[in-house]
């Protein structure tokens, strides 16, 4: 009966792990992509600013239209 208990603590153990990992690398996951969303918009907003001029108000105007 020990022994029986000891295995399933043992595949207890080894599922906990396992649904850890996979929830450590979703959030690896999710985070690069953020990181590569923002990224990105920044990329965006800095070809408008470029190609408006620095003074047009691309962030103010941008920012208008959440509220």
């Amino acid at each position: 009966m020990k022994s029986e208990i000891f295995r399933y603590s043992q595949l207890l153990d080894a599922v906990k792990i396992r649904i850890r990992q996979a929830q450590v690398k979703a959030t690896l996951s999710a985070n690069a992509e953020m990181i590569l969303m923002y990224w990105d918009i920044g990329r965006i907003i800095a070809e408008r600013q470029k190609s408006e001029g620095w003074g047009a108000g691309v962030i103010p105007r941008l920012s208008s239209l959440i509220s």
